[in-house]
C-alpha cells in the first residue's frame, strides 16, 4: 500500500517545501496539498524534483472568507473561472496530477447547471493529463455544501460524459455521510479518481474510531489499486502526530 501525505493538514505548520521535505523523511510516497498559491510554483517544483515526491492534487480556491468553493455558485462563474484558471495554471507549472473543483455553498437546479458548466470549462481549459476530481463533503462538517453523495457526484460525472472527471472518495466523508464505506468503493471504483482516509467520526489519525482502516486498506489492495492513498487527516500532538499507522495498519510494509 502507498500512502500521500496532505500537506492541508500534516506539517501545516511549515513552508510548504519544508512539509515536503518532511513527508519524504517520513516514508510517504507522494504528496497532495489544499492551496499552494502563496509560495512560488517554481519552489515547490524544485522541492518535488529534489525528493523525487509526485504531487497527486491542489484544490480551487475557497473563495471569499465563509465560502467553501465557487463552482456551483450561480452567479459567481468569472470568479469560479478564475479559480480554476489559477489552479490550471499552477498544477501545470508543478507537474500535479489532480484539480479538485470545489463545488461551494449552493443548493438547487441554477447550481447544479452552474457545476456542469464550470466543470465543461475546466476540462477544456486543463490540458489531458490533470484529472479533475469532485468531492462529496459530509453534512456535518460543510452543513450546505452542493456536493453531498456519492449517488449525485456519480450522477454529475454521468451527465458530463467527459475524459478525466474523476470522483474523489473520501473515506471520512463517505463514512459520516453514507456509511458501507467498502461497497461504496466497489462500486464506485470505475469512476474513482483518487481515495483519502481519515478516522471516523474525529478526521483523526486512522488508527481508532468506527473504521477499521486495516480491513479497508486490505479491501483496497483487494480490488487491484495501486495508486497512493491520501492521508488527508488532522494529527494529534503535533505537526504530523504519531505516523506508526503507516505500519501498523498496512502489512505491506
Amino acid at each position: 500500500m502507498k500512502f500521500s501525505a496532505n500537506l492541508g493538514f500534516l506539517w501545516a505548520d511549515r513552508p510548504l517545501p519544508d512539509a515536503i521535505r518532511a513527508a519524504k523523511a517520513a516514508g510517504f510516497d507522494a504528496v497532495e496539498c489544499h492551496w499552494p498559491y502563496q509560495t512560488p510554483a517554481a519552489q515547490v517544483k524544485a522541492v518535488l524534483d529534489e525528493t523525487g515526491l509526485p504531487m497527486l492534487g491542489l484544490n480551487t480556491v475557497r473563495g471569499n472568507p465563509g465560502e467553501n468553493g465557487l463552482a456551483a455558485v450561480p452567479g459567481r462563474e468569472a470568479d469560479a473561472r478564475a479559480a480554476i484558471d489559477q489552479a490550471v495554471a499552477y498544477a501545470a507549472r508543478i507537474g500535479a496530477g489532480a484539480i479538485h473543483v470545489m463545488a461551494g455553498f449552493a443548493q438547487g437546479d441554477s447550481a447544479h447547471a452552474a457545476f456542469l458548466d464550470n466543470l465543461r470549462y475546466a476540462r477544456a481549459e486543463a490540458p489531458d493529463d490533470i484529472t479533475l476530481l469532485i468531492e462529496p463533503l459530509n453534512r456535518h462538517d460543510a452543513p450546505g455544501y452542493f456536493l453531498k453523495t456519492t449517488d449525485q457526484a456519480r450522477a454529475i460525472i454521468e451527465a458530463l460524459v467527459l475524459p478525466g472527471v474523476r470522483l474523489m472518495f473520501d473515506c471520512y466523508h463517505v463514512g459520516r455521510t453514507e456509511g458501507d464505506i467498502v461497497t461504496r468503493l466497489r462500486d464506485l471504483l470505475p469512476i474513482v479518481g483518487h481515495i483519502q482516509f481519515a478516522s471516523v467520526p474525529d478526521r483523526g489519525a486512522p488508527d481508532h474510531g468506527e473504521v477499521d482502516y486495516g480491513f479497508v486498506f486490505a479491501q483496497i489492495a483487494g480490488l487491484g489499486w495501486t495508486r497512493p492513498l491520501g492521508a488527508e487527516y488532522k494529527p494529534a500532538g503535533g505537526a504530523s502526530g504519531d505516523l506508526r499507522w503507516m505500519r501498523d495498519l498496512d502489512s505491506s510494509r
